[in-house]
């Protein structure tokens, strides 16, 4: 268990660089509260006791703002930097040494069952903001830009982005996509010039006649 603990702390002095002590850490971050509430909850999910499980990672969502099921599988050394807002479903499971920022949902889509919610492999970050929807895998060492929705596999070794996202780099090459986040064809525009032609092609049958 400490030496759990130890790592989680190291987590954070790692990857925050605002950070002053693993005393701050210990007392004064969110996250690690939240993490270290989850780890317990986690052990009574797994005995079968799942009203204590839930009732600590309420208690602790309550405390933290972020909320993390216990029936998740999470992998060593999780960062979850400022936390507020984020939301880690039942079914998601996280690999080793990712990082989540504020505002993240690991969620699904309503639509699945069993597994509905998505897998992270190891070293993946996630950008504040970003929705991760599904039962799918996000590959190793993979990015995920601020407030994308992710609604499909990125492979590994990926920078995804965008609403919804698509992959922009795989293993360090940018990758060639006919849209960009600027450039995206307005669907209601697309509408009213089909409408507008099937107007004029109608008006041309009614002077013909």
């Amino acid at each position: 268990m400490f030496s759990r603990m130890k790592e989680d702390i190291d987590a954070v002095m790692e990857r925050d660089p605002a950070v002053r002590s693993r005393l701050e850490v210990y007392f004064l971050y969110p996250s690690f509260k939240a993490i270290r509430a989850y780890r317990r909850a986690r052990k009574w999910y797994l005995k079968g006791h799942f009203f204590i499980a839930r009732w600590i990672s309420q208690s602790a969502a309550r405390r933290t703002g972020i909320e993390i099921h216990p029936g998740a599988k999470i992998g060593r050394k999780l960062f979850i930097d400022h936390g507020s807002g984020v939301v880690i479903g039942e079914t998601s499971e996280i690999g080793d040494n990712c990082t989540i920022y504020q505002g993240v949902t690991l969620g699904g889509t309503g639509k699945d069952t069993g597994k509905r919610h998505p897998t992270l492999g190891n070293n993946v970050m996630i950008g504040s903001g970003a929705k991760v929807l599904g039962p799918f895998t996000v590959g190793d060492n993979s990015k995920i830009a601020a407030n994308a929705v992710v609604l499909k596999e990125v492979p590994p070794n990926s920078t995804a982005v965008g609403v919804p996202a698509r992959v922009v780099i795989r293993d360090g090459v940018k990758v060639e996509n006919d849209l960009d986040q600027v450039n995206i064809p307005d669907p209601v525009l697309q509408q009213l010039n089909d409408l507008q032609e099937e107007v004029d092609r109608l008006s041309e049958m009614l002077k013909l006649k």
